[in-house]
């Protein structure tokens, strides 16, 4: 099962940049978006059924705004659209699939960047996301977790730590959700495969264009995986080279 994360910053922007011949030459089994900013009928699916994928999609209730969506070339047993959190599944920020004993999870988890109140629903968010899979655990113990945290880790998962330290996203109690939340089962499966690996980075600012260039990035998204899961882990990856978006597209393969 080849898996790939990715914040497309637009679907429809993605598309004109050519996402739609990227997806052609079937990089992954099951693609997860975030950020998609459209509804289902925005899009042309056609480009979608020609490369062999089905897809679902949940979108916020604001229009071009948040929203997530699942292709997949493998049948889903269930798609669950949403969470049952009234605020997360307005705004569009959960979509599972399960697959056998496998269950997946696609998440556009809040940003925290516009101001102190919607920093304060991050939190909000976080504590109800991890109570909900703490719940979902008990009955689909097997869980993948993927998404755009905007969280980035650890010192090595951001180019500028000491200029950043105040920053959303790297600020001290998102650092340590994400340390509490590897600590209660989870893996982080890019850093369990390349531990020391340095300038690897998902999202660049576009505010500067030299910032991409020069790689001075953030490691933002990720996927997360229940340790029954580890031993299936074949191997993971980073593809800055794919530029969509602001983001790019992050990968796992789990062998069967």
């Amino acid at each position: 099962m080849r898996i790939i994360s990715y914040n497309v910053n637009g679907i429809r922007a993605a598309m004109k940049k050519g996402f739609s011949a990227w997806i052609a030459d079937h990089p992954a089994d099951i693609i997860c978006l975030q950020e998609t900013k459209a509804n289902k009928e925005d899009i042309d699916h056609t480009h979608f059924e020609k490369a062999g994928y089905n897809s679902f999609w949940f979108s916020a209730q604001k229009k071009g705004y948040s929203g997530v969506a699942i292709l997949t070339r493998i049948e889903p047993d269930h798609v669950y659209f949403g969470n049952g959190i009234e605020q997360s599944d307005f705004e569009g920020r959960v979509i599972r699939a399960d697959f056998g004993d496998i269950t997946l999870i696609n998440a556009y988890f809040p940003s925290g960047t516009s101001g102190e109140e919607r920093q304060a629903y991050k939190y909000q968010w976080l504590e109800e996301f991890n109570n909900y899979l703490e719940a979902l655990k008990k009955k689909r113990p097997k869980l993948i977790v993927v998404g755009d945290y905007n969280i980035a880790h650890e010192v090595i998962d951001i180019h500028d730590p000491k200029g950043n330290k105040n920053s959303s996203g790297f600020l001290p109690e998102e650092r340590a959700w994400m340390t509490d939340f590897l600590k209660n089962g989870w893996v982080d499966s890019f850093r369990q495969l390349h531990p020391e690996t340095t300038g690897a980075y998902s999202w660049w600012s576009q505010r500067f264009p030299s910032v991409r260039l020069n790689n001075k990035g953030w490691r933002i998204d990720y996927i997360c995986i229940t340790k029954n899961l580890q031993s299936k882990l074949k191997s993971a990856a980073i593809y800055p080279e794919v530029k969509h978006s602001d983001h790019c597209p992050v990968f796992i393969e789990l062998k069967k």
